[in-house]
């Protein structure tokens, strides 16, 4: 599957931003306007103001918004989500040319909040992935102690893990001592 060079950014702050959302008595990756800065800036999430309040609660309620796009059960249920996402961002698609990157399309109005700015770009981007026919690419990781979310890239869509050197080789490792145990027993 070839993604362009902005689509598949803006695959990856979504995948980045899911998996800030806090696990079940676990920290929240946003718990507050420092963690948002930071965030901002490892993205570098273009044309951003100055961040408040405001900000980090707007790209909370998308970041829900985007987990239940990975959990969404037909591609109807995720469009859904996507449709109502882009549509309060206000998109406003335009080409644009900076920091040393070809022309592209930004979805956001210029001017946009933060949340809007990641809605309607990042939206877009699970959008083109929808109408493409690879929905079942937004996964969560099968490892059992694990539900990071990624974008399963390889050719024969067979990723299971959010990381094969920690997730699949832990479950992996554990599978072989299993194995090993059995055998001398």
């Amino acid at each position: 599957m070839q993604i362009p060079h902005d689509t598949r950014r803006a695959l990856d702050v979504v995948v980045d931003l899911v998996n800030t959302a806090p696990d079940p008595g676990g920290p929240d990756g946003l718990a507050d306007l420092g963690a948002l800065r930071e965030f901002v800036r490892e993205h570098e999430i273009s044309d951003v103001g100055v961040l408040g309040a405001r900000d980090l609660a707007g790209v909370r309620t998308v970041r829900g918004l985007f987990g239940q796009i990975f959990a969404a059960g037909t591609d109807r249920v995720a469009a859904g989500v996507i449709n109502e996402l882009v549509a309060a961002a206000g998109t406003t698609p335009r080409l644009t040319d900076h920091d040393g990157y070809d022309w592209h399309v930004h979805y956001f109005a210029p001017g946009a909040s933060v949340g809007d700015h990641i809605a309607a770009d990042c939206g877009m981007a699970l959008a083109f992935i929808v109408v493409s026919g690879e929905r079942e690419r937004l996964r969560r990781c099968e490892a059992p102690d694990c539900r990071r979310a990624f974008v399963d890239l390889s050719r024969n869509r067979s990723r299971r893990y959010c990381d094969s050197r920690t997730c699949g080789n832990r479950l992996h490792v554990a599978a072989y001592r299993a194995r090993r145990k059995e055998a001398a027993e």
